[in-house]
């Protein structure tokens, strides 16, 4: 399979430019480049790569990790909970944002290292796609974008729970990026406070995306509306999400190096982001509509 990178891949324009209109940043050259793992909480650790996130969450019953990069990244992902010194063999739980591959390609991987019992949960729309190695997707056509196939154990729906070893994650499903695009949130500690951490899909609207009254997929406008509603009420001190770059996870990597334990605690990022990211999609909607 090839690996796509951002840049012109067919009919689909997958360039940095298409997540400096929701983040203001430019991605990375390799966004699937090695970075070293790190821990943000008490609970969370960074797991993934230079930009394709992945999450580690330690509970006392086993570890729970979000997303596994593309397929490159997959390998990445089990050596960095390695690295940490945490066995990838207590794995029990892995959930996913997106169906994307450089959110799902690598869960394969993840899950082969993982507990027996592992149990993958997904929404409904999107874990039907990672079922069938990303073919479905309403946008990503081709050979170039599928992947090794993991079917969800467990369909989660908007507002459903996540349990394990006393920690519990909520599902929000904020569809448009994908239909099933679920965002994560869940407490944890920093600096000894209890913050609510947010891990956001994605609110991109990629290039070729069609809103309104012609749609990529049937509600996607509707959907793309419905999550930003969702973003601006849900908590988020902690905020992070499915893209390095949305969140500045470089520069806040780095805050934290030289003493910041709560660099990544930022309320007011994580709104800018969001009204950003709006203020995109409300403005390729007026383009696309008149």
């Amino acid at each position: 399979m090839i690996r796509p990178r951002f840049g012109i891949l067919g009919t689909v324009a997958l360039t940095a430019a298409v997540f400096v209109s929701a983040s203001g940043r430019a991605a990375p050259d390799d966004p699937a480049g090695p970075y070293k793992p790190f821990k943000i909480a008490d609970q969370l650790y960074y797991v993934g790569a230079s930009d394709y996130s992945s999450y580690l969450i330690v509970t006392k019953a086993g570890l729970i990790v979000i997303d596994g990069g593309d397929k490159p990244v997959g390998p990445q992902v089990v050596a960095n909970i390695k690295a940490l010194g945490f066995d990838p063999r207590t794995i029990k739980i892995l959930l996913n944002t997106h169906e994307h591959f450089d959110h799902a390609a690598g869960l394969a991987e993840v899950k082969r290292a993982a507990a027996p019992d592992v149990k993958f949960y997904a929404s409904a729309a999107d874990g039907a796609i990672v079922a069938a190695g990303g073919v479905g997707d309403p946008f990503l056509k081709g050979e170039r974008f599928t992947y090794e196939p993991v079917k969800p154990d467990v369909i989660v729906k908007d507002g459903d729970t996540v349990s394990l070893g006393g920690m519990t994650l909520t599902a929000h499903i904020t569809g448009g990026h994908t239909p099933g695009c679920t965002t994560w949130t869940f407490p944890v500690t920093v600096a000894g406070k209890t913050r609510q951490a947010l891990d956001l899909c994605s609110a991109s609207v990629l290039p070729g995306y069609k809103l309104g009254k012609t749609e990529t997929y049937p509600g996607q406008t509707a959907d793309y509306e419905r999550s930003f509603a969702t973003w601006k009420k849900l908590p988020c001190e902690v905020f992070i999400a499915s893209h390095g770059q949305f969140f500045d996870l470089h520069e806040k990597r780095a805050k934290l190096d030289a003493g910041k334990a709560d660099a990544f605690v930022d309320p007011a990022g994580c709104r800018a982001f969001v009204d950003r990211a709006e203020a995109h999609f409300r403005d390729e909607l007026k383009k696309q509509n008149g």
